[in-house]
């Protein structure tokens, strides 16, 4: 039998092609003005197409001097380089150019996440598994070993004779520690699915503020810039309520030594966004985006490119399982988690891109 001949009019456009294209581009005319820019390219610069669209391509993105220094008519490739948008977001790409040989001047560029690039590597996923073993044993060793050496101690006293109503107290607390320890890291091991149902995000956002405000933020300004059209989202409640108060910890934890601290819960909704949130699943619109954005300093250049590694932390007593729980919650409910550092005023930002119930 004859493969079955599917009718031209099912076939995808060239534009749906254009916006599946799972890296950004960027298309240019002869004057230099953006001319198109696809799904890919509006997420890793959160600028929408219609923004972009007529703007001068230097107006939009700021590109290496290298770029501005090319002979035009000639390709072009730079990697790990930093560019900054009009409205201050820097990322790290793979930049390359290309000439659209029949139509002088023409351009078409291609902007690859260079952390993406390299985690795609077999020596990068080998290094990253080998940071994880590293730093999974040295918080063990820091936050088991104390509380045993306390428990041991106390023991020896109770078995001693030397009565004293507080050794139990103190073996109890110590056991609740290291159960509490376990406990985070079996929440990575968890592949039980989550329940998501359509759920209007506010009420969360509300109560992660006041359990903030009134605990770890207290001495801290919670800022609240919300658009208040925004549908319901399909979420798990539960599990989005805990990524909230994840990142507003990790913020406040951000925060110390800062003067005039200031934290920002924003929303929006952003048209055209299209993502993937795990390799081998379709792309689909996440449109609702919740974001946390502090004043502080950032993370440490050293260790961006691993924000969401289990055991990466830049704190000295940081257990590094906050940001990557808060990644693999969002992938389970379809979402997805991106770290920016903005100018103008400098701010850490950490947006959610989520998915609107029907």
């Amino acid at each position: 039998m004859s493969p079955e001949v599917v009718p031209f009019t099912a076939r995808p456009s060239h534009a749906d092609l254009f916006s599946a294209i799972p890296v950004a581009v960027l298309v240019l005319d002869a004057e230099g003005r953006i001319t198109h820019a696809n799904s890919a390219c509006e997420l890793l610069l959160n600028l929408s197409e219609s923004a972009m669209v007529g703007q001068a391509f230097e107006a939009v993105l700021r590109p290496p001097q290298d770029y501005v220094d090319r002979k035009n008519g000639h390709g072009f490739a730079a990697f790990d380089v930093e560019v900054e948008t009009s409205r201050g977001l820097r990322v790290r790409v793979d930049l390359l150019e290309t000439p659209v040989n029949e139509f002088a001047g023409w351009r078409v560029l291609v902007l690859h996440h260079a952390a993406q690039s390299r985690r795609m590597t077999q020596g990068a996923d080998r290094s990253a598994g080998a940071r994880a073993a590293i730093g999974a044993a040295a918080m063990l060793g820091h936050e088991v070993k104390n509380p045993l050496s306390g428990i041991r101690g106390a023991a020896q006293l109770l078995q001693s004779g030397e009565e004293d109503d507080g050794l139990t107290t103190l073996i109890t607390r110590e056991v609740d520690r290291i159960a509490a320890l376990i406990d985070r890291m079996q929440d990575f091991t968890d592949t039980r699915p989550l329940t998501l149902q359509p759920t209007n995000i506010y009420p969360l956002l509300d109560h992660a503020r006041r359990v903030a405000s009134a605990g770890f933020a207290r001495d801290i300004i919670v800022e609240e810039q919300f658009d208040p059209s925004l549908p319901e989202v399909l979420v798990d409640p539960d599990a989005l309520l805990q990524v909230l108060l994840n990142l507003i910890k990790n913020a406040s934890e951000a925060l110390q030594g800062t003067t005039e601290p200031r934290i920002t819960l924003a929303t929006a909704y952003r048209h055209g966004v299209s993502v993937s949130s795990a390799a081998g699943r379709p792309r689909q619109p996440l449109p609702i985006e919740i974001s946390v954005t502090d004043n502080g300093p950032g993370a440490p250049d050293d260790i961006l490119d691993h924000l969401f590694e289990p055991f990466v932390s830049s704190k000295p007593e940081g257990k590094g399982l906050g940001l990557p729980l808060v990644d693999k919650l969002m992938r389970d409910m379809g979402g997805i988690v991106q770290y920016s550092r903005e100018r103008g005023p400098e701010a850490t930002v950490l947006r959610l891109l989520l998915p609107r119930a029907m």
